[in-house]
């Protein structure tokens, strides 16, 4: 070989090392480029209004970076955090929860759920998986918890094919299931979250999902599990276990009461999240949408905190005399004769309202509605008006009037049927009392009126006294004029 030759070879080494150097640089500018700008992105966030912030006598939110975030108080559905909460946003992978709640309500545990071809090969190899082929088969327990710790995209659209026959009719339910659930803003292509422009949800109809996916328990044992373990069977031939990604779950990143939740990613929605968490009777759901890794969990703690420590439940009906007569009549229940138990009116028990834990109930507003909806009449059979309370122009609960002698909800059916009517013993006693000194009185002044009229002179017995008048003057004048 020649000098030139290899001169030649060395220059193209040089030049290819340099090339690689250089692209390297390029590459790692561009990296550092799109890390900073998802930075400037995350601050920029931050800065958005907090519209719950702009709530009179509200407690002051938190600033955290996501793009939208919402804490709703499960029970009463009070949003105690809004941030955006009604824009249009991508889910990722928080899809499945409604995916395994409609599972689990239109399935048994015990079904075997087995793999098509579509419902593996439909999703990208990239993509969250738990390894299945197809033709192998699963309970649908162990599917749930597939979807659920292990964010398995071919085990959702397995699920969906075994509920509904097809993944397009399985959309179909959960579109019809968000619309049940109140959600305006929403709107599923898919069973797991996948990236899709037609598949979007915002914050609030997620915590609407996320409220009826707590409610269920199946879901809160599956959807609170940090690892699980898949063993080998006939029709599933390995033993593997499955880690959860929620930090909060598996006590990664340290949040007091966690009761669930599902993690979410795609490079359009960034970090999604949400987390159920409950703490002295009071349970909250909180979603967070487009964040940056580990912001979603440490977020979710600050904001979860935040609604712990500035709320509380109320319950209503030991709470609030402001709109229930003080002197009812008639409509009390009394068991003895000088007791009184009760009334037949009655707000309902077990309801509550959240409150600012600095505010008392008489600082909120309250409106009641005799117009009682269908459903409304069958979960409360014997309320005759709801009573609807705000703060500030917020909605923070509802209870209702009944008539039921211990005011709740659901009385006995004896009483139901029977609709027995109680009285006030005590002034059924006055009344009478009343009563007979009428009758007394009215007695004696009809037997007076009639004495007076049988002793009154008539016209006869004048008469008969002229004429003995009349009688006695002859006789008079005849004694002294006997000639």
């Amino acid at each position: 070989m020649s000098f030139r030759t290899k001169n030649n070879i060395k220059s193209t080494a040089l030049i290819a090392v340099m090339l690689f150097i250089l692209c390297g640089s390029i590459f790692g500018s561009f990296i550092s480029y799109a890390e900073t700008d998802y930075e400037q992105q995350a601050a920029q966030r931050k800065t958005l209004p907090i519209q719950s912030n702009e709530i009179y006598g509200w407690p002051e939110g938190p600033e955290i970076t996501a793009q939208a975030a919402i804490v709703m108080e499960a029970n009463t559905g009070t949003i105690l955090y809004s941030k955006n909460i009604h824009e249009e946003l991508y889910p990722a992978s928080t899809t499945k929860m409604l995916t395994c709640l409609l599972a689990a309500e239109n399935s048994n545990l015990s079904d075997m759920v087995t793999f098509s071809s579509e419902a593996i090969f439909s999703v990208p190899k990239g993509g969250s998986n738990i390894g299945m082929d197809v033709g192998q088969s699963i309970t649908l327990e162990q599917a749930l918890y597939g979807i659920l710790v292990g964010s398995a995209n071919e085990v959702a659209n397995a699920v969906a094919e075994h509920v509904s026959g097809s993944i397009p009719d399985f959309v179909d339910l959960m579109n019809n299931k968000a619309k049940e659930l109140g959600c305006t803003n929403t709107h599923f292509a898919n069973t797991n979250g996948l990236q899709a422009d037609d598949h979007y949800t915002s914050a609030y109809d997620l915590a609407l999902i996320a409220k009826a996916f707590f409610s269920n328990e199946t879901m809160l044992k599956v959807g609170n599990t940090p690892r699980y373990h898949f063993i080998a069977t006939d029709t599933q031939p390995d033993d593997f276990y499955i880690n959860n990604k929620h930090k909060l779950i598996t006590g990664e990143i340290t949040c007091d009461g966690v009761i669930g939740g599902k993690t979410g990613f795609t490079n359009l929605a960034r970090e999604t999240l949400v987390t159920g968490a409950e703490r002295n009777g009071m349970r909250l759901i909180c979603v967070v949408f487009m964040e940056e890794s580990p912001a979603q969990f440490t977020d979710t703690v600050t904001l979860l905190d935040y609604g712990f420590s500035n709320f509380s439940l109320v319950n209503v009906s030991d709470s609030d005399t402001r709109y229930m007569p003080n002197d009812s009549l008639f409509f009390e229940s009394d068991h003895d004769v000088f007791g009184r138990s009760g009334t037949i009116l009655k707000l309902e028990k077990g309801n509550y309202i959240v409150l600012p834990k600095t505010s008392e109930i008489e600082d909120s507003d309250y409106e009641i509605s005799y117009d009682i909806t269908d459903e409304e009449k069958v979960l409360h059979p014997n309320a005759v008006a709801r009573v609807s309370y705000s703060f500030g122009g917020e909605p923070i609960g509802k209870t209702y009037v009944c008539y039921t002698s211990e005011g709740t909800a659901q009385p006995p059916k004896s009483i139901a049927k029977k609709r027995t009517i109680y009285i006030n013993i005590k002034l059924i006693i006055l009344f009478a009392i009343g009563l007979v000194l009428l009758l007394t009185v009215g007695g004696l002044l009809i037997s007076w009126i009639i004495e007076l009229k049988r002793t009154a002179p008539t016209r006869n017995d004048r008469i008969r006294y002229n004429r003995r008048k009349k009688d006695f003057k002859k006789t008079r004048f005849k004694s002294r004029n006997p000639w």
